[in-house]
């Protein structure tokens, strides 16, 4: 798996006040776990920039001039507002002990039920869940899905590897390919092209029906009118 360098500075004095003062200066307050000790410590926010915003899974080095710690990155705070991120935990990597970490999916191939039969691939899980060690975390988990006929399903069943652990079901849906309402449809039949267009899924034809209903009724509202002018004549 691959990794970024994170430089920290091991802060001295914790609390509100120092935490606070941390913050101003535009950097983050971290901690980091697992090891012997707990380590305080301070980053850069922009030190984040290749770690936070990007969906690969990556282990962290971080670097604190006389010592460096592999580690990975646990959990993350950011400012409900402004999203500037407030506070960031990190769990020390060990060879012989095993981690818990989100996996991207990657998918690989065209669907021949999304090609030749109209349907819609929908993806259920963009990440999974991977229990490994260190060494045998993948950088992603590829599905291929050059077999999924229409109906078909990919399961977490099929990602089984010795190197790692899918903390998932093993009738964990990751993908499949559905019928699209679309394709069902008859040509000449616009109003249901449309109710797919209007709702997704069955709804679509529900939102057409209801809206037949709803001119009825206006159309009944007007009748008994016309028949009282008709009697007043």
């Amino acid at each position: 798996m691959k990794s970024i360098e994170i430089k920290g500075l091991i802060r001295e004095a914790t609390g509100k006040t120092s935490t606070n003062s941390v913050r101003k200066d535009g950097n983050v307050p971290c901690v980091l776990y697992g090891g012997n000790e707990v380590i305080h410590f301070t980053a850069t926010e922009i030190g984040f920039k290749d770690l936070v915003y990007t969906a690969a899974a990556l282990t962290v080095v971080l670097d604190f001039g006389d010592k460096k710690k592999n580690a990975i990155l646990q959990d993350i705070q950011f400012h409900p507002v402004s999203d500037k991120i407030l506070h960031a935990d990190f769990y020390e990597l060990h060879d012989d002990k095993p981690v818990t970490m989100d996996i991207p999916v990657e998918l690989s191939g065209s669907a021949p039920g999304v090609l030749n039969s109209g349907g819609i691939l929908t993806r259920n899980k963009r990440k999974l869940r991977v229990k490994a060690l260190p060494g045998n975390l993948p950088d992603s988990l590829n599905v291929n899905i050059s077999e999924l006929e229409l109906g078909d399903k990919f399961y977490t069943s099929e990602l089984e590897n010795d190197d790692y652990e899918l903390l998932h079901p093993e009738n964990t849906v990751v993908c499949q390919v559905r019928t699209s309402r679309v394709s069902m449809a008859l040509p000449e039949d616009e109003e249901g092209v449309e109710g797919e267009e209007g709702a997704d899924g069955a709804d679509g034809a529900d939102v057409a029906e209801g809206a037949d209903v709803a001119e009825g009724a206006d159309a009944k509202s007007v009748a008994p009118k016309e028949e009282s002018q008709d009697s007043k004549e």
